[in-house]
């Protein structure tokens, strides 16, 4: 039987990146004092920075090889919201709102058009975040780069009596998931691999996808910014995950010392089943990788996040927070214990 594919032999190594990034923050040890200093609390989603009576945050990320379908198949209109969103949806994490935003477009030689259709994107993915992008870089680098590189940077803000960082999570507590919208812009090298060695093309069209494979993998990733900071303004929240890049294992970000069990997940979509069926992708890969159908988590005591649940369409409880250590996907007894 042929080895079904991973995200490591498809060219990523999550766990080597993840070493990379302790050598790399392992260097970094001056340190700020007063206004401006950097609040240590590990593994959170965007920064915190002491601002006086409220933080600052800064997050910072890129679209990923999404651009390389967008350049296959002339579409980059969408891949601008893909780059707000990516730094948004962590931006909201610690319950801050996104105030301001810059971008960072390498390219090997200008084009009008293509700057012309990011700029839309990004134009799009500000308003569905209510941001304002006050600047950017167009960097040409024809020596390093033979694709668009496209990436930004979000600043924010939060009432230091507002902030969440996960460390309320507690015994008991409910995990409400949210809908994503497609496979957002996390796991796309694998995806493309695994199309490309079932010899599926991006103008493919794929029984129970309405369009072709590329327009659905292109889908942009969902903002949920003015939806999650409507449910912090009106519940008690213990805790805010991103389901980006490492998927699952993005809730060992929240307290320690507990089990956040997935009991009852998102059905995910037909674009996931589609990997998971032609690249022999098992549960503990798709799920570590992928959001399978769930962008984003919201931690929460009962009572509250049966509201948020019942008050939100694209909501329903997933799981549950217990004793223990880990993420369990609890059919098929998957666990993730560390980040």
């Amino acid at each position: 039987m042929t080895e079904g594919w991973t995200y490591s032999k498809a060219g990523v190594d999550i766990d080597r990146k993840s070493s990379a990034i302790g050598s790399l923050v392992g260097e970094l040890r001056h340190r700020r004092e007063g206004i401006g200093r950097m609040v240590r609390i590990p593994n959170l989603f965007a920064s915190l920075i002491d601002y006086g009576s409220e933080y600052l945050t800064l997050a910072t990320d890129g679209v990923g090889t999404k651009l390389l379908i967008a350049e296959e198949l002339g579409v980059w209109d969408t891949v601008g919201i893909d780059c707000v969103a990516m730094n948004v949806n962590d931006t909201i994490c610690v319950n801050a709102e996104p105030m301001s935003f810059v971008d960072y477009v390498a390219v090997a030689v200008p084009d009008e058009g293509v700057a012309k259709a990011i700029g839309k994107g990004l134009e799009k993915g500000a308003a569905l975040s209510d941001m304002e992008i006050v600047g950017g870089e167009i960097a040409v680098l024809p020596e390093m780069v033979n694709c668009v590189d496209l990436s930004g940077t979000c600043l924010g803000r939060v009432a230091k009596d507002r902030v969440i960082t996960g460390e309320s999570c507690a015994e008991g507590d409910l995990i409400v998931g949210l809908e994503s919208s497609g496979i957002h812009s996390n796991g796309l090298t694998l995806a493309r691999k695994v199309m490309q060695a079932a010899g599926v093309s991006m103008t493919d069209r794929l029984p129970g996808i309405g369009g072709t494979i590329g327009e659905e993998l292109l889908t942009p990733t969902e903002i949920y910014v003015k939806q999650v900071l409507g449910m912090t303004s009106a519940h008690e929240v213990h805790g805010l995950v991103d389901i980006t890049g490492g998927g699952l294992r993005n809730i060992l970000r929240m307290r320690e010392g507990l089990r956040y069990v997935i009991d009852d997940p998102i059905r995910p979509g037909p674009v996931f089943e589609k990997i998971r069926e032609l690249g022999g992708v098992d549960d503990r890969e798709m799920y570590q990788t992928l959001n399978m159908g769930m962008g984003f988590a919201v931690i929460a005591p009962p009572a509250e996040a049966e509201a948020i649940a019942r008050e939100n369409g694209n909501a329903k409880i997933v799981g549950r927070v217990e004793s223990g250590r880990g993420v369990l996907l609890e059919e098929g007894g998957v666990l993730y214990d560390r980040y």
